[in-house]
């Protein structure tokens, strides 16, 4: 028997929760409501990323510093369409992560896949993108476009397609 050993507790706790008394892990939100805070956290990521910081101009200064010193020789034309493109799929990944952290929050711990949890969750994904585009019209280095909107869409859209593959896939393996 070690020193340690012989110090021991004389009644151990028989659970962490005894272990902690008054100050448990327990939330004073219910779990229907802590379900949303990711969603709610990564709408105010979506938000900021529409203000004047993350303007193409904003970005592609810094992106050009970037890929000029990996790609020296990169010629202008090859800058703006990386770019472009590095733009465009920030719009698509932003909004297929918003969607699964919508449909997390509707799912709110239930299991399973409903498709009127999925639409409803693309559903607040399509009218968010439309309300970030009137938002990116009151900021001067910024414009509105129905395109980007269409893309935020496509993103949360695709990722209900990829989120009610897994589950398929998920119920079969369980099976």
């Amino acid at each position: 028997m070690s020193t340690f050993d012989s110090l021991g507790n004389p009644r151990p706790a028989s659970d962490f929760n005894e272990a902690s008394g008054p100050f448990s892990r327990k939330s004073i939100w219910p779990p229907r409501v802590t379900a949303w805070v990711p969603a709610i956290l990564w709408s105010a990521v979506i938000f900021t990323l529409s203000t004047d910081a993350f303007s193409a101009a904003n970005t592609g200064s810094i992106l050009e510093h970037i890929l000029r010193w990996i790609v020296p020789s990169i010629s202008q034309d090859r800058f703006e369409a990386i770019h472009f493109l590095i733009r465009k799929s920030a719009h698509f990944t932003e909004y297929f992560i918003f969607f699964l952290l919508l449909y997390r929050g509707i799912r709110a711990g239930r299991n399973g896949w409903h498709w009127s949890w999925a639409f409803g969750a693309w559903f607040i994904a399509a009218v968010y993108s439309c309300l970030d585009e009137i938002h990116q019209s009151f900021v001067a280095s910024r414009t509105a476009s129905a395109w980007d909107s269409l893309l935020d869409s496509t993103g949360a859209l695709v990722a209900l397609f990829v989120l009610f593959a897994f589950y398929r896939l998920f119920r079969r393996a369980s099976q």
